[in-house]
């Protein structure tokens, strides 16, 4: 053991560029960067850079010919195969797409390796969490799945049970296609409801497949303007039981930081400070029941790429390497100043929103008039039973 985790680092993951008009900004990843910097956190781990994933790797979840007509489409912009999802207006095809793609899923492979290997018991890779990307196509900004990618490697490595919780306001639908009938992951989301959001899936009946795989996802369905109290509310009336009945290996998470109340492509209304709380429960879930801590943290979607994301997942690196960032300091200038020069925007003053999140416990009682406890019961009576649990 290495004794420090280790944070995924490239500079040229920033080449993973679907143009300025796009929403997926890469100034979000060299922001963050920047704030991690900042605080001395890069001082705090490991910084890896790996290399990008091959052709072999990429094929553990991608078809072959998908594979081919991203790197065509990598070559050749104007040609990119729609069929694909490639060259649409969510996932714009750009010079050197498989190359930048393929690197963001080499760090997050590599991630999952040390923590298997026991070369750091927790790593992050904040550029990844691209959970939209399926087998054979590209759909929601995502090329590449790093992290079903990820989840495989962990499989072929001779891990039996391996968990991921997505908090992305998106449903990861591209992870729980790839497991779906796969009775060793077990797929936890937490979204926005797909009757308000792309992309339109992760209802509380979808469970995995027939057979070995039935009870193998679990979705949560939250209403459009669900707060910091109904998500953490949520999140503890779902997850815990579940990580604790499956105790996986090793713990996958995913944060999204678009359920943000600033985020212009969703409709939830959670805090920075809710966010944080949410790292700090996956963490000490890691260290309660993956192996002694053995946890992957991946970033994911997020589009108030000043504000939110560099602070949200500057909090998520720090409480990985065992320092985390006190939510009331005053950020240092010299990252505002990088934030100035960058966008010609003012940079955020402090890491919280100024929220001292709290949430009502699920055994404290259910509100039979509540969309955010109907939406909690759903999920639990569609799972729950499956895995042997009470709903």
């Amino acid at each position: 053991m290495s004794g420090r985790e280790w944070l995924m680092w490239d500079e040229a993951v920033t080449g993973y560029d679907f143009g300025d008009d796009h929403p997926m900004d890469p100034v979000r990843l060299a922001l963050t960067m920047g704030l991690v910097r900042a605080y001395g956190l890069d001082k705090a781990m490991d910084v890896r850079a790996a290399k990008s994933a091959g052709d072999s790797t990429l094929r553990l979840v991608h078809r072959e010919d998908y594979v081919a007509a991203v790197k065509a489409a990598s070559a050749h912009p104007r040609e990119a195969d729609q069929a694909y999802g490639l060259g649409t207006v969510d996932d714009p095809a750009f010079v050197g797409m498989h190359e930048a793609s393929a690197l963001i899923a080499g760090q997050s492979v590599a991630a999952a390796e040390a923590v298997w290997r026991a070369e750091a018991t927790h790593a992050v890779n904040f550029t990844g969490g691209l959970h939209h990307a399926m087998p054979g196509g590209a759909a929601g900004f995502c090329v590449y799945n790093d992290a079903s990618l990820a989840i495989a490697r962990l499989l072929e490595l001779g891990a039996e049970r391996v968990a991921y919780v997505d908090v992305d306001v998106h449903h990861g639908d591209g992870v729980q296609a790839a497991f779906w009938d796969d009775p060793r992951v077990l797929t936890i989301s937490l979204h926005e409801h797909p009757g308000s959001l792309f992309p339109g899936t992760g209802w509380p009946s979808e469970t995995g497949g027939d057979g070995p795989g039935e009870g193998s996802a679990a979705n949560l369905a939250l209403p459009a303007g669900t707060g910091d109290e109904g998500w953490l509310r949520a999140f503890h009336a779902v997850v815990p039981e579940l990580i604790a009945d499956f105790r996986p290996q090793v713990l996958v998470t995913q944060h999204g930081a678009d359920t943000h109340f600033e985020d212009p492509l969703a409709h939830l209304a959670v805090s920075l400070d809710a966010q944080r709380v949410v790292q700090e429960s996956c963490h000490a879930l890691a260290h309660e029941y993956a192996d002694g801590g053995r946890w992957v943290a991946l970033g994911g979607g997020g589009y108030a790429v000043v504000d939110v994301v560099p602070r949200s997942w500057t909090h998520l690196v720090g409480i990985a390497a065992h320092a985390p960032v006190d939510p009331e300091s005053i950020i240092p200038s010299e990252w505002r100043d990088e934030v100035y020069a960058r966008t010609r925007q003012p940079g955020p003053r402090r890491m919280t929103d100024g929220r001292k999140p709290v949430w009502r416990a699920w055994g404290e009682g259910y509100d039979p008039a509540d969309r955010l406890d109907q939406a909690v019961l759903a999920t639990r009576r569609s799972v729950f039973p499956l895995r042997g649990l009470l709903p």
